[in-house]
């Protein structure tokens, strides 16, 4: 039997700077062999913010590596499931298997409410990965028990 290919997720956010980081991070370290994640923003900033390799690096992931990316350099038919957190309409999603998540966006707030919006993401991202475990697990079979003769 062939081991499923993980599904290709795509995280957006607005700046590509907090919450799709951040579900980025956490599709990686959750989701091994499941997902492989990515994000990108609508307006994506320049790099990412000290709080966001902050709060990040407190639940032991390095983000370091990560760096902001659009949204309209990506082709997104190459995706299989793409979540948008912008809170916002996103007309190119209508084309591709899409869903919305509601998480606020913590720009210019204090690193209590990055802690907040991170965990409420590294949640989110757990339910998605064990979605995604249960579709990638055969069906159970059903086992007969043998009857005994003469018992």
């Amino acid at each position: 039997m062939s081991v499923p290919r993980p599904k290709r997720v795509l995280f957006v956010c607005i700046g590509n700077a907090f919450r799709s980081q951040m579900a980025e991070a956490f599709g990686r370290s959750l989701g091994r062999h499941l997902l492989a994640p990515a994000s990108a923003g609508l307006s994506p900033v320049f790099e990412l913010p000290e709080g966001t390799l902050r709060v990040m690096q407190e639940k032991g992931i390095d983000i370091s590596a990560q760096f902001p990316k659009s949204l309209s350099s990506l082709d997104l038919k190459s995706y299989d499931l793409i979540v948008n957190m912008t809170g916002l309409p996103i007309p190119s999603l209508s084309s591709v298997n899409a869903r919305n998540w509601i998480v606020p966006d913590p720009v210019g707030r204090p690193d209590a409410i990055l802690r907040e919006v991170r965990d409420e993401i590294e949640s989110l991202v757990m339910g998605l990965v064990l979605e995604l475990r249960k579709q990638a697990e055969p069906p159970e079979r059903i086992r007969l028990k043998p009857k005994l003769r003469g018992v």
